[in-house]
């Protein structure tokens, strides 16, 4: 029999209590716990009618938190925010509330309870544990819709004031976000580039939120809301943008999206994606669990850079490079093909 060293097994139990945890977390998220933190400790009898539990559970929950750093229980059964933890609140720069609370949508929960399913059969876990795609499944649930958005948001937030400076544009360029939700990210494109303008182009149900995000960004007057499928035919712009699109979808998908911009770019247009870029063997757990997100959620895939080459070249763009981003993802920037 062979024998395996103690603390060998320990952190294989460490790494499958990561679901617990990350479930916890994002219970505190939803309950608005850490919010309710932020004036200073609190027990869980006085904290329980501010967020609506039953305190002597909550105290469960709250020293769980503390044990993972999340939070910090005193002497006198009193918790507060730990620096970690303080990023869970709604009102600081940076927030992953919303992506915390995203994270444990049991829609979510699901479609990875089902993983299993994908692996064996290679299909998409959500399709099939729900009957129909993701993206069906959410236009007909518009409280998991505006969820989503708000999550996708937190996750762009961050990204868009380093992905703003990164662009090259010159005044009057038109600037296509593809697929741009409320458009968070554009804005902050706006925001650094006051002689561009700019679209937000996705689902109607999806881009009805995107004018008041403009307006509070102070860019309404040169953004605009388009709603359409990029299957069919997307704005005519000078510059496309798509952040986390194309891992949504497999490759056929992706190709067609991809010539749905072809046909309507001009021989200048430029293509620049946000996407992550995986990392080789025995690295990037993160880009790695994301790809098995992709498969069990929307049914798309991270790809190795030589595999996003061969994508954009097949729907008729040229990979000229890639630059760092925050969080983990790339700005691939892309010319259209001259064939």
């Amino acid at each position: 029999m062979t024998t395996v060293a103690g603390e060998t097994i320990a952190e294989m139990r460490r790494l499958l209590t990561g679901v617990r945890v990350s479930q916890a977390i994002s219970v505190a998220a939803s309950m608005g716990i850490p919010d309710a933190l932020a004036e200073g400790p609190r027990s869980a009898e006085d904290l329980a009618p501010a967020v609506g539990a039953h305190a002597p559970t909550l105290y469960r929950l709250l020293r769980t938190l503390a044990a993972a750093g999340v939070l910090t229980e005193d002497g006198e059964r009193r918790f507060a925010l730990t620096e970690l933890g303080t990023v869970l609140r709604a009102d600081v720069d940076g927030s992953i509330r919303e992506q915390a609370i995203l994270f444990g949508r049991p829609e979510m929960l699901g479609a990875w309870g089902n993983l299993e399913h994908s692996i064996r059969t290679g299909e998409n876990a959500f399709s099939a544990l729900y009957g129909e795609a993701v993206w069906t499944w959410r236009a007909r649930n518009p409280e998991a819709q505006s969820q989503f958005n708000r999550g996708m948001a937190a996750i762009s937030r961050p990204i868009g004031p380093a992905l703003a400076e990164a662009i090259d544009t010159t005044d009057g360029d038109v600037i296509a976000d593809i697929g741009g939700g409320n458009g968070t990210l554009l804005a902050a494109i706006l925001a650094r580039h006051p002689g561009v303008l700019g679209i937000v182009f996705d689902q109607p149900n999806v881009v009805a939120e995107a004018g008041a995000v403009l307006s509070a960004a102070g860019v309404a007057d040169r953004g605009t809301s388009v709603g359409g499928s990029f299957f069919e035919s997307v704005p005519a712009a000078d510059l496309y943008l798509m952040k986390s699109i194309l891992h949504d979808w497999a490759d056929p998908e992706s190709v067609a999206i991809l010539r749905t911009m072809a046909a309507a770019a001009s021989p200048t247009s430029r293509l620049l994606l946000v996407e992550r870029v995986l990392g080789g063997p025995n690295d990037d757990l993160e880009g790695k669990l994301s790809d098995l997100h992709m498969l069990v959620m929307p049914g798309g895939m991270e790809r190795t850079l030589e595999e996003w080459r061969a994508l954009l070249a097949a729907g008729g763009w040229e990979l000229e490079g890639t630059k760092p981003l925050p969080a983990g993802f790339k700005l691939i920037e892309s010319n259209r093909s001259a064939g």
